[in-house]
């Protein structure tokens, strides 16, 4: 016999099968992933999230902190606030006697993983509007430029624009190959406050941190699971590592600086070089410095033609006794 369709309801009025399964979760600790496929509103709601340490597995958020993020989101929708407040007060009041645990603001959790491209921005959206200092930025190009005008872009564009309106700054690192995209030059127009971008050859994954309390980091390579981290010493370590890169990234944004050419060899001649000689493929060349592979191959055959070279094992060792990588500052 099928299972029956689950009904869509509110996070006030749980379906008999959602109550008994995150009680279950509550006393056991967690749940398998399978175990939820009958309640999903438990995710939707925020009650179970992905276990760090296994995936297969979920683990219940504690009723006071689900409790504490409903009654906030509740506070935006004016109209219905009092009533929805109340209803989740006593939905939650019994749950929280089980899980005996202490309040919600004593009880966030030092890394969550985030399920799904939603989650994740809403996550960082509700991130951003506390916040009130700063926010560091790593972009690595995805070899897809961004579209403007779109529903991401428009949340994002509020999210910031927001932040500078409060007094706070943001400083965004991207790789050399997005220095002259028009999409993203226009999207800095289109901010008035603090923002400043800066470029390098290669950059990290993507980074976000927050008022240095809280970072975001990606947790697979699809971007579909992101790791929310509070711990305080890894928050202080990405600041501090981001900050050093930022001394040795050139100004994009405001105001861009050149990036000469030296003895014939432009910069990003200079960076491939450095990797050729490391023994990389063009294709690992090529996503490093953020570019295709057919652009990786064009800057290749150009740095072998200047230095005179009729092979791929002659490049290096001409490169080597060049000295064209001792000119880097």
């Amino acid at each position: 016999m099928a299972p029956a369709r689950h009904v869509e309801h509110g996070a006030e009025e749980l379906c008999p099968e959602g109550a008994a399964l995150y009680e279950r979760a509550l006393r056991e600790g967690h749940v398998d992933v399978e175990d939820a496929t009958g309640a999903p509103c438990l995710i939707d709601f925020g009650l179970l999230h992905p276990s760090v340490e296994d995936l297969s597995r979920l683990e219940p958020v504690t009723p006071a902190t689900a409790l504490h993020r409903l009654l906030r989101a509740s506070e935006e929708r004016i109209a219905q606030a009092r009533r929805h407040e109340e209803r989740l007060a006593e939905t939650f009041e019994p749950l929280m006697r089980i899980a005996g645990r202490s309040p919600a603001t004593a009880d966030t959790p030092s890394l969550r993983v985030l399920s799904g491209t939603e989650r994740i921005n809403g996550a960082i959206t509700e991130a951003m509007t506390e916040a009130r200092r700063e926010v560091l930025c790593v972009q690595p190009h995805t070899g897809l430029n961004p579209q403007r005008g779109t529903p991401q872009q428009a949340a994002a564009l509020e999210r910031d624009q927001g932040l500078l309106d409060r007094g706070g700054r943001i400083r965004t690192l991207y790789q050399h190959t997005t220095r002259h995209m028009l999409p993203i030059l226009a999207y800095y127009e289109r901010l008035h406050g603090d923002a400043e971008a800066r470029s390098l050859d290669e950059v990290t994954d993507r980074l976000i941190v927050i008022d240095h309390t809280v970072a975001f980091i990606p947790a697979n390579e699809d971007g579909t699971l992101a790791l929310e981290i509070r711990q305080p010493a890894v928050i202080s370590y990405f600041a501090t590592t981001f900050d050093r890169l930022w001394r040795l990234a050139t100004p994009m944004y405001p105001r861009a600086a050149e990036q000469p050419a030296r003895g014939g060899v432009t910069h990003r001649q200079r960076a491939i070089a450095a990797l050729l000689i490391e023994g990389h493929t063009d294709a690992v060349i090529a996503e490093r410095l953020g570019m295709n592979v057919r652009t990786a191959r064009e800057h290749i055959a150009k740095l072998a033609a200047l230095l005179g070279s009729e092979s791929r094992a002659q490049l290096g060792y001409l490169i080597g006794r060049s000295g064209i990588l001792d000119q880097e500052e």
